[in-house]
């Protein structure tokens, strides 16, 4: 009999789960009858939890945790101030991480499954969404281990919707587009399948971008209409006005208009051409990432078979129709939105448990992955967009005479200087003391199937080890920041090209006019005025190109001082040989 694996699909608004039963994909319900669990828990001042619906009814009267997905593996200052300043946050329990928070959703879903299956269950596959961190994958992992389950994978969203799809069933290289809306995040991803193996071509998104912002944008649009300034309310009254613009939105998908209601405070009419307006910024974040993806993937929108679409916001009409625009073809909403990334997920279980027949699921990197050497240069290790899991390495070697420790700077970006991109984590490794370029430090990147970067460093001359797990130090990669750095990247082109070169060259002048002085003590007095004269004003161009910061002259000056140096260097070379045969022997 085949091991027990669930499928959980931890929304932001609502949670899933699934199990494949026979060879299909079924969501499992709680004792209602009820298949999607609200994301939401309530803490008592007694120590009392409640979470899902029975939470969720408790809304406006005390406070409910909602869209804690948003907050998870991430650091306060990311936060928009949701968080302490030791990334917790604040519950009639006591301070929380938002784990902690997550874990009791997980653990709702534990129950509900092993209710209907009458067993217990200790594995589960748990999806993100493709724009997760290593910082948030890692924390959804140890909410798992916190409800008492081993997360055996992590599974990207858009992947687990194109299983539940079944898009592995197309023809050998199609290629399809996942648009996922939902609650609190957006993805959209380009995947092909190639003789029975899924693999995700470009993937962009926005963990900051669904269904939550537009029912806070009605609740602004009606809020302004009856002069309240949302801000000055209380969070509990807050919540109530971001409630009634929930069901103002769900009323607009169906209707031309709605009356957004506020008990002791008034009404406001909403047509569906305001809702349209106020989803326009939305909507053009969300054409921005559909086009920034199938330019990644290098396709077109008539290279793509089908765009399916999931997450509860995807019905929205507006949002349909943009899909309708971007992609040029009528989107797949055959599956129900609101389930598909949970019954996606039991697959890629079932696969796990050997009850599926395998399909080879391969996600990829958003933005490339390297460390910082001499010069403040990005040296990339993982390019953008390489197909996980992988790895990569490279041989260092020290800058300096003496040094005793390299620092290793872990990056993410596109930008030419390490300044410029993204620090995800930094170390010491440390190894004896040595010449300039006699110290090996190796260095190795590895991505694992979870999306989660390890980072190994070896001292080659003991075989001692340093490795890191980047998590909480990890940046959050939204599509905006992705974007912008991409944007940059071919914006900055030249400059930061120009930037390396200068950083290149000054490198190497900074070893050059050292040696070019001990040179001129030891062997000046062999050489004509001329040629000390042209030696000198070589060097001396090298150094003004350094101050004035000039990339062409730098890099000729550079060149004229090597081939001004060569008589002085093969004096040099004649004087040690000289000496080596005069000198008296044994």
């Amino acid at each position: 009999m085949s091991e027990v694996i669930i499928g959980i699909d931890l929304g932001t608004t609502q949670s899933a789960v699934a199990i494949v039963d026979s060879g299909f994909p079924i969501l499992l319900a709680d004792e209602q009858g009820r298949s999607l669990t609200p994301s939401a828990v309530w803490y008592g001042a007694e120590g009392e939890i409640e979470v899902g619906h029975e939470a969720l009814r408790r809304s406006g009267v005390d406070r409910v945790i909602t869209s804690v997905k948003s907050l998870i593996g991430r650091r306060a200052d990311e936060a928009d101030g949701a968080l302490l300043a030791d990334g917790r946050l604040a519950t009639a329990a006591g301070p929380l991480f938002p784990e902690e928070v997550s874990a009791e959703i997980l653990r709702k879903l534990k129950g509900i499954a092993e209710d209907r299956l009458e067993t217990g269950v200790v594995k589960a596959v748990v999806t993100v969404p493709a724009y997760f961190h290593d910082g948030q994958r890692a924390a959804t992992k140890r909410a798992g281990e916190l409800a008492g389950l081993e997360v055996v994978r992590i599974l990207s969203e858009p992947t687990a919707a194109a299983l539940s799809y079944g898009l592995d069933r197309l023809g050998d290289s199609s290629r399809v587009a996942v648009f996922d809306l939902g609650g609190g995040t957006f993805d959209v991803s380009i995947l092909e399948m190639r003789e029975g193996v899924f693999e995700v071509s470009a993937t962009s998104g926005d963990t900051r971008l669904g269904g939550d912002d537009f029912d806070e944008a009605l609740a602004r649009f009606a809020a302004r209409k009856l002069g309240v300034e949302l801000e000055a309310i209380d969070a509990l009254e807050k919540v109530a006005w971001v409630t009634e613009g929930k069901r103002v939105k769900h009323v607009l998908s169906d209707e031309e208009d709605a009356v957004f209601r506020i008990p002791f405070t008034g009404e406001v009419p909403v047509f569906r051409e305001d809702f349209l307006r106020l989803m326009e910024p939305f909507l053009n974040r969300m054409e921005s990432c559909s086009r920034r993806a199938m330019l990644d993937a290098g396709v077109e929108a008539s290279d793509l078979e089908a765009v399916v679409m999931v997450g509860g916001s995807s019905r929205i009409p507006a949002v349909k129709e943009r899909v309708r625009e971007v992609f040029e073809k009528e989107p797949d909403l055959s599956q129900h939105p609101d389930e598909a990334i949970a019954r996606g997920a039991a697959i890629q279980a079932g696969i796990l448990a050997g009850t599926v027949r395998e399909v080879l699921l391969l996600d990829v990197t958003p933005l490339s992955l390297g460390i910082e050497t001499m010069g403040g240069l990005m040296n990339v290790l993982i390019t953008r967009n390489t197909t996980i899991p992988c790895k990569a390495g490279e041989m260092f070697t020290n800058a300096i005479d003496g040094q005793t420790s390299m620092k290793v700077r872990v990056l993410q970006g596109e930008r030419e200087l390490a300044r410029d991109n993204w620090e995800l984590g930094a170390f010491e490794v440390p190894f004896e003391s040595d010449r300039r370029g006699q110290a090996r430090v190796g260095v190795e990147f590895r991505i694992d199937a979870d999306g989660i970067l390890s980072v190994l460093a070896r001292d080659v001359a003991t075989g001692k080890d340093t490795v890191i797990e980047v998590g909480s130090a990890a940046v959050d990669v939204t599509e905006a920041k992705v974007e912008k750095m991409v944007s940059e990247s071919v914006e900055f082109a030249f400059e930061d090209m120009s930037a390396r070169v200068f950083e290149e060259a000054r490198m190497k002048a900074d070893e050059l006019l050292p040696a070019v002085g001990v040179a001129l003590e030891q062997a000046g007095a062999l050489l004509d005025e001329s040629e000390i004269k042209e030696i000198k004003e070589a060097r001396d161009r090298v150094e003004l190109a350094i101050k004035d910061r000039e990339v062409a002259a730098l890099k000729s000056a550079v060149e004229k001082l090597d081939e001004a140096t060569e008589s002085l260097a093969a004096l040099l070379v004649q004087k040690a040989t000289a000496a080596l045969f005069s000198s008296p022997q044994d």
